[in-house]
């Protein structure tokens, strides 16, 4: 198999309008510290991947685009419990989320709900009995 079309993600980076903002939400919110910043962008080690955020127009220069709302995209953060899931969302909306939808089981089971980082971009919290989370954090898709 050619390894430059393996099935995987290296790299999200989300254009934000305040770097500033967008460090200390992602600091206070997730607990999330970067492994690398710049005033205008900061990059956090994941599990097998890496997530940035970088000023949304100097995003736009580089991808050669004009810069775009966000759009029908949700990033998930999966957690070990239900409980989990309130408290993470609770959290999150002090840092300056704000609530999408208040979190509830869905018919599929498990329990989640939806926040916006302060740029506009979704992101769902999510409990999931069947999806193991190993201590680094990888997720396993079961059902």
């Amino acid at each position: 198999m050619d390894k430059s079309l393996m099935q995987q993600i290296s790299l999200v980076t989300l254009g934000v309008a305040d770097p500033a903002r967008a460090k200390r939400f992602y600091a206070e919110g997730f607990g999330w510290a970067p492994v690398f910043e710049m005033d205008d962008l900061a990059f956090y080690q994941m599990n097998g991947l890496v997530f940035g955020i970088w000023d949304k127009a100097q995003l736009a220069e580089d991808m050669l685009r004009p810069a775009a709302a966000p759009g029908s995209i949700a990033l998930a953060h999966n957690v070990a419990s239900r409980e989990a899931v309130d408290a993470a969302i609770s959290r999150l909306l002090a840092a300056g989320a704000t609530l999408l939808r208040a979190a509830d089981a869905p018919p599929h089971g498990g329990y989640r709900g939806y926040v916006a980082d302060p740029d506009g971009h979704a992101w769902e919290i999510a409990w999931n009995p069947a999806w193991a989370i190993e201590e680094s954090g990888a997720i396993t898709f079961a059902l």
